[in-house]
């Protein structure tokens, strides 16, 4: 660890990805939390938080020993300057107004739990911003910082899996929500993806954010790309099943666990190709906080690029948007459609 001071941290919101999901976990244990994770690297100091329930900012206060706390923003007794790095853990509908004022205290960096926003075009304008300010924004899009997801997708792109032939992706609890970490995930896998149809809508947890399943192609129509929802009230779901030329990759449990399976002569049936019985890879998400606040880190230090940006988060809300667009015009009454 470097010997200058520790970067200065504003933590606004205080609830679960904030600071809660760690304080009733044992020390040691990786990080799941932004509080959690600026606390173990030990290059950070949180320094300052809001949040407008009085219970929840005092306790996150108490445990983090954060000695600046305030309802809001606005009330917040602090100067421009003060914080290297800003974390909005606050839910999407407050994002642009957080950021915009976040922006106002001219940080280095602005950590934001994702979606960006819940419409594409303010969050390019607060991308734009954001820009003009030389504000790196970094969107906690978690698998960009999984080294095992990063490990298979550069094993795809260097063709040790063959072509891939289709893809399956489960998800539950929006699109916007837990499917846009899907769609991050297979933009990053695949590249650029066409959305064909939608076809069945579920609001399983959010009012305004309903869980969808998709038909999409990628490499101009040639992958077949389904996004199948689960319900988010039976349980947490989100895996995915690659089917590749050479075999078959399984993402288990959110990248708790991969599976792979490799092509291999039938031992029954002469000429044929099967699988074989899979492999089991325990997965690193777990990692993945703590890897994207070292990434802030070295950001602050040196400069280097962050592994997930404003930029690339608009490339996932603008496919999630178009998406939502068609599921909820197929959903709604014909008499509303017609006007």
């Amino acid at each position: 660890m470097a010997s200058h001071r520790p970067f200065e941290v504003l933590v606004v919101g205080c609830g679960h990805i904030a600071g809660g999901f760690d304080m009733a976990r044992a020390p040691g244990l990786p990080p799941l939390s932004h509080a959690g994770a600026f606390t173990q690297h030990g290059g950070f100091r949180i320094k300052a938080c809001v949040d407008s329930n009085e219970n929840q900012r005092k306790e996150f206060a108490r445990h983090w020993g954060v000695i600046s706390c305030a309802a809001d923003l606005d009330t917040l007794d602090i100067c421009s300057g003060a914080f290297d790095v800003i974390s909005i853990c606050t839910p999407t509908t407050f994002h642009h107004q957080h950021i915009a004022q976040a922006l106002a205290l001219q940080p280095r960096v602005i950590f934001c739990e994702k979606p960006l926003t819940s419409d594409e075009g303010l969050s390019a304008e607060l991308i734009q911003a954001c820009r003009m300010q030389n504000v790196a924004l970094v969107v906690n899009y978690s698998r960009r910082w999984d080294p095992t997801v990063a490990e298979f997708v550069s094993q795809i792109h260097d063709g040790r899996w063959g072509l891939v032939r289709s893809v399956v992706g489960h998800y539950n609890k929006g699109i916007f929500n837990n499917g846009s970490h899907m769609v991050d995930l297979l933009l990053r896998l695949l590249g650029p993806l066409q959305m064909v149809a939608t076809t069945h809508t579920e609001f399983d947890f959010w009012q305004d954010d309903p869980t969808v399943a998709v038909l999409l192609t990628a490499a101009n129509g040639s992958i077949p790309v389904y996004l199948n929802p689960a319900h988010a009230r039976d349980f947490s779901h989100f895996e995915l099943e690659i089917v590749c030329e050479l075999g078959v990759i399984r993402m288990l449990s959110g990248g708790m666990a991969w599976q792979f399976r490799n092509v291999v002569s039938s031992p029954h049936f002469s000429g044929y190709m099967t699988l074989d019985s899979f492999s089991h890879v325990d997965g690193r998400y777990m990692e993945t906080m703590a890897r994207a606040i070292e990434d802030i880190y070295l950001h602050l230090q040196s400069g280097t690029p962050v592994g997930s940006t404003g930029e690339s988060a608009l490339q996932v809300q603008k496919l999630c948007s178009q998406i939502y667009r068609d599921a909820m015009t197929k959903s709604m009454p014909e008499c509303l459609i017609k006007g």
